[in-house]
């Protein structure tokens, strides 16, 4: 009998483990906007929000409404970050500094259910030498919308409902809704789930605990 108890233990504690093995292979992906900073004619996921990354003048600042899990895998807008070909018809002024803005809707397989995605745009925003790319972004491209959380939902009304939405449920799911830089707040856009342990990782804790302890009540009981 003790022998067939550490042998079930030990076959619940494998399955446990093997769950959390693919924990990190079965991560949610989220439909959400994710942002990006040009630098020269490529791309870097933004590490702050567009509310608190103040660009410079001559720099470029990308929206991309995606599908992903995290910003390792998120889409990048398709367009080159290219600031004299966004904002070559735009003159300087004192006092103010110009942001190009490129706005990328995703593509159809990214699309909410009922809505296409509208074109691509590229925008030249004059603003104030003090202006972030959120404020660039809305003086482009309104109207935007926000939830409460200040995470940012809409570019120029796309999509029409939503934000950060699941895609398709997937468990053990690896993280929360990923960081997409987009957050009014600033809130760190690296994404990834680099900052902690993941919510896969600890459930799969979890279950080899409990399951550990439930072989061990089992074997005690016997014996008694």
């Amino acid at each position: 009998m003790r022998r067939r108890a550490r042998i079930a233990g030990a076959a619940l504690l494998a399955g446990a483990v093997t769950g959390l093995a693919a924990g990190p292979a079965q991560a949610q992906e989220y439909r959400y906007w994710s942002f990006w900073h040009g630098k020269g004619s490529s791309w870097a996921y933004a590490t702050e929000g567009p509310a608190t990354l103040r660009p410079a003048d001559g720099e470029v600042a990308g929206f991309r409404f995606t599908v992903s899990a995290d910003s390792a895998a998120a889409g990048r807008p398709r367009a080159a970050a290219g600031f004299d070909a966004i904002c070559h018809g735009t003159p300087a002024k004192d006092g103010r500094k110009r942001i190009g803005v490129v706005i990328d809707f995703g593509t159809a397989a990214d699309a909410p259910g009922g809505e296409r995605p509208p074109k691509a745009r590229t925008e030249c925003a004059q603003v104030s030498e003090d202006a972030s790319a959120g404020e660039a972004l809305a003086a482009v491209a309104r109207p935007l919308r926000y939830d409460s959380s200040a995470l940012l939902c809409a570019i120029a009304g796309y999509p029409k409902a939503g934000c950060a939405d699941q895609v398709k449920a997937k468990e053990p799911a690896s993280s929360g809704a990923p960081s997409s830089g987009t957050a009014a707040d600033g809130a760190d856009a690296s994404g990834g789930g680099d900052g902690g342990p993941s919510a896969g990782l600890i459930g799969g804790v979890a279950a080899v605990v409990v399951l550990g302890a439930a072989a061990v009540w089992q074997a005690r009981r016997r014996r008694g």
